[in-house]
């Protein structure tokens, strides 16, 4: 019975032992606030907040609550591959699995800097994994453009501060080119892409064709993603959790980073 007492508390504290080590490390918040401030498609309704009520009750007690509205596609945001692709996952039926996962970084800051239009290649993937090695699989792939440093300014964020349909030919931001999303569903293993600008797809694209390669696979799209330059360039996990939107083509993200310590 002592040995019996003492196997078990010898795994318990290896189980703590190891609980502890598996924490120790620091997160990271790459989303950002939903507020008035928050940056959505010119042609997409943005986030409101109304009070329902503020202060204390007749019954003597303090109390608050809000009503929230705003489209789906906006702020820090998942598109599901329905958004592109008939017949494909709403929101509510991408696999919590597939928004979790090692995540790695892109950096194409540089690039993006000289030509706000600039779209991710083929050769800055293999120049990546050139360095860093092939893209693991089942990893979820992040574009850090330095776009985040504008928000929430929407003129230097996305090229336009105006509103409605006449401002979509004025948009201009940082995308992935659709031979790139090719090449990532035909020559990878990826689970989702996600970048630091209003989308997937560069500012001027008038056909969305890496929405609808990625999209057609299942592969979900993460946009407006935050803080992407507190990131290495891999050996992170990264955890998404979208607003389970039924039917949804996309939904506000909660997303973060575990960077383990050394």
């Amino acid at each position: 019975m002592k040995r019996f007492i003492c196997s078990v508390f010898l795994s318990a504290v290896s189980l703590t032992a190891y609980a502890d080590n598996l924490f120790k490390g620091q997160w990271i918040d790459l989303t950002h606030d939903f507020s008035e401030e928050a940056i959505y498609w010119p042609t997409a309704d943005g986030f409101k907040q109304e009070k329902v009520f503020q202060g204390r009750t007749d019954a003597g007690f303090y109390y608050t609550a809000y009503n929230f509205s705003g489209a789906e596609h906006g702020g820090t945001h998942v598109d599901s591959p329905i958004h592109f692709a008939e017949n494909r996952n709403t929101v509510d039926q991408i696999p919590v699995d597939q928004l979790i996962g090692p995540g790695v970084v892109i950096r194409i800051t540089d690039k993006a800097q000289k030509d706000r239009n600039y779209q991710v290649t083929t050769e800055d993937i293999l120049s990546w994994e050139a360095q860093n090695g092939r893209l693991p699989d089942g990893s979820i792939l992040l574009i850090d453009s330095g776009s985040g440093k504008f928000w929430p300014d929407k003129k230097a964020y996305m090229g336009t501060a105006e509103r409605g349909q006449e401002a979509v030919p004025k948009l201009k931001f940082p995308g992935i080119h659709p031979d790139t999303a090719q090449f990532l569903v035909s020559e990878r293993n990826i689970k989702a892409v996600g970048i630091d600008s209003p989308s997937i797809d560069y500012g001027s694209s008038t056909l969305f064709g890496t929405h609808t390669i990625l999209f057609e696979k299942n592969i979900p799209g993460l946009e407006n993603v935050a803080n992407l330059d507190q990131l290495p360039l891999k050996d992170f996990t990264l955890v998404g959790l979208p607003m389970k939107i039924a039917n949804g083509s996309g939904a506000p993200l909660r997303i973060v980073a575990f960077i383990p310590a050394d």
